[in-house]
């Protein structure tokens, strides 16, 4: 797992990772579009139920939701397989 330290950072470089923008999108409903960065925030920030990115770094509820949503973007875009 991150250090915790580094998942503010680590949620930010997501945000402006165009295959998360397409994966938030489609989560939201929305297949085939993409995201901008702000959505894509805003989109992360309600499934860590957060208001700041800057509370993954002490937030242990909102890190395990970061680390799941971590693990499901990396099965949608085929980097693992997609959990059961």
């Amino acid at each position: 797992m991150t250090r915790p330290a580094n998942l503010p950072q680590r949620a930010g470089i997501l945000c402006n990772d165009d295959q998360f923008r397409e994966f938030a999108a489609t989560r939201c409903g929305l297949p085939g579009h993409q995201f901008g960065a702000e959505a894509t925030a805003v989109y992360l920030r309600q499934v860590c139920q957060i208001r700041s990115r800057r509370e993954l770094a002490e937030n242990h509820a909102a890190q395990e939701r970061f680390e799941r949503l971590r693990t499901e973007f990396d099965a949608w875009r085929g980097r693992i397989a997609a959990q059961r």
